[in-house]
């Protein structure tokens, strides 16, 4: 069951940091970075976080790198009431476009906000005026995103980062009072997986990481 309680469980606090030195003592948070999965939307249940763990999650989710401090990114936490006015825009939406959908289908729109407890709307909020690149301050709300991710993970909760095509329907976004020249980058559904994930392939590291003591751009010596 997932709990709060988490004061006891913290490690002790760490000394030799802010002194250019980290002695890794305690590997619960890396262990958990490492191990974290997504799990389906439609395999995550009941219970949701409380208001007590969601505050905690969302607090989490803005400590994140913001260049400028901008605060380029929004939170919309919808309810029950809010995710099922969603659905209903949703299905209008997909009507729209596939007016020979069957019921099957129209159904699966409509429950597609409501597949968990918990929904959280992560939109931007860009400053294009300001000195920052924009993709600078969207990266910061793709980070957001990763960070309620591992939130949930540590309270022993189960999440899934979804876009989808509602993310980039210009009805949802006004429904959801998103100006029309900004992004909804993720909808983040959370709730208690019905099943443990597997685990997924990832690469291995000398397939993305080059440890280098030269540019490769770089003329070689003497030539």
């Amino acid at each position: 069951m997932p709990t709060t309680d988490i004061a006891e469980d913290r490690p002790p606090v760490n000394e030799s940091q802010g002194r250019g030195r980290i002695e890794i003592n305690d590997l619960r948070t890396i262990d958990l970075l490492r191990s974290r999965r997504s799990v389906v939307a439609n395999l995550i249940g009941e219970p949701g976080p409380s208001r007590e763990q969601l505050d905690l999650i969302l607090t989490a989710g803005i400590r994140v790198p913001d260049h400028g401090k901008i605060g380029p990114w929004r939170m919309q936490v919808l309810g029950k009431q809010a995710q099922a006015a969603l659905g209903d825009v949703l299905v209008q939406e997909f009507l729209a476009k596939f007016p020979e959908a069957n019921e099957k289908q129209v159904a699966f729109e409509r429950n597609r906000p409501q597949r968990a407890p918990n929904l959280i709307v992560v939109s931007s909020r860009l400053n294009r005026q300001h000195k920052v690149p924009e993709i600078e301050q969207l990266l910061s709300c793709g980070a957001v995103c990763t960070n309620l991710l591992n939130a949930c993970a540590a309270l022993g909760f189960a999440a899934q980062w979804l876009t989808e095509w509602p993310a980039y329907n210009e009805a949802v976004k006004a429904a959801l009072g998103v100006p029309a020249d900004q992004h909804i980058v993720g909808l983040v559904y959370i709730g208690t997986a019905a099943e443990a994930p597997g685990e997924r392939v990832r690469p291995d590291l000398e397939t993305v990481v080059d440890f280098m003591e030269t540019l490769p751009g770089s003329a070689a010596p003497g030539a």
